[in-house]
């Protein structure tokens, strides 16, 4: 099986940083596109950042300038780099890639399990 564990999240004032992590584990091929979400309260999951095994990235609107996706694909492993963070940003932010398992030629999507980020003064 595959897991993808999110870290890095918490507590942080407004114009802050943080720094979330996402690893992925298991009988994994390969990693293809890897991306964060986040879904706050009441409101509809949306994509935040999105990184093709190649590099390219794509950002939501409200985070460009601010966040920064990376990945380490010797450790399978996908960054977001949060910065001058607003209580707008406060939501549970969640970890999302296109596996190829080694036992199959499918791609299947995977989530991780989410990390709260709250930002307040």
């Amino acid at each position: 099986q595959v897991q993808l564990v999110e870290s890095g999240g918490g507590l942080v004032q407004p114009g802050g940083s943080l720094r979330l992590s996402c690893a992925a584990s298991g009988n994994i091929f390969s990693i293809y596109t890897m991306a964060w979400y986040r879904q706050a309260p009441g409101k509809q999951r949306e994509s935040v950042a999105v990184i093709s095994s190649g590099g390219s990235t794509n950002y939501a609107d409200s985070v460009k300038g601010r966040f920064t996706i990376s990945r380490d694909n010797a450790k399978n492993t996908v960054f977001l780099q949060m910065n001058s963070l607003k209580p707008e940003d406060t939501a549970v932010y969640y970890c999302n890639a296109d596996v190829r398992k080694t036992t199959t030629p499918r791609i299947v999507n995977y989530w991780g399990q989410g990390t709260q980020v709250t930002v307040s003064s």
